[in-house]
């Protein structure tokens, strides 16, 4: 697991079209148990190279009902991206993942997260490379069946960006029904 990060971290397979340049950015460890898939990182997250390190991280943290130290704790949560880089920015916000991120890593690692007994995919892309044809047509189809999806260990949020404030106001059964349930799971999997 030591030499795949290290080697995850150096890596420079979409240098040339990463802007920013190439800063991957995630946390794992052979023991960790919960699993965040996320997008990719944003402009904050790749100056500071810590996985959530802004708003959408402040965010995702109340969601779970869990602080920093037990959320940067690699030992129990694993933070692995579709994409580890900065993809740049587009015209309604940041870029999506490079495509050539998840394919490469993704099967070396996340076999190696074997103690992983809940995994939260945050966003569409990150719901469409762990759910695949399982997924909905849109973000929230995917989330309305949350239940579906849990019952297989999988939990799909949409992602905690400040952006998506209006499609969290639209959807109020997603903080009423789905949050109370992802701090409970959340807290069961942190426990063992």
């Amino acid at each position: 697991m030591t030499s795949l990060l290290a080697e995850i971290r150096a890596c420079r397979l979409c240098a040339a079209q990463l802007a920013a340049g190439p800063r991957p950015v995630l946390q794992a460890s052979a023991s960790s148990r919960l699993l965040i898939v996320s997008q990719a990182p944003g402009r904050k997250v790749h100056a500071s190279g810590i996985p959530f390190d802004d708003v959408s991280g402040d965010r995702l943290r109340g969601w779970l009902g869990i602080d920093r130290d037990t959320f940067y704790d690699a030992q129990r949560i694993a933070i692995v991206p579709m994409g580890f880089c900065f993809p740049g920015t587009g015209k309604g916000g940041d870029l999506p993942p490079r495509p050539e991120c998840a394919p490469a890593w993704h099967p070396r690692l996340l076999p190696l997260l074997k103690h992983v007994q809940l995994t939260l995919a945050i966003g569409q892309y990150a719901q469409a490379g762990m759910l695949g044809a399982r997924g909905g047509k849109t973000l929230t189809d995917t989330v309305l069946a949350w239940r579906t999806h849990l019952a297989q260990g999988v939990l799909p949020l949409p992602h905690p960006s400040p952006r998506n404030q209006l499609w969290v106001k639209r959807n109020p059964w997603f903080e009423a029904e789905l949050v109370p349930v992802l701090r409970r799971e959340v807290q069961k999997v942190l426990r063992t």
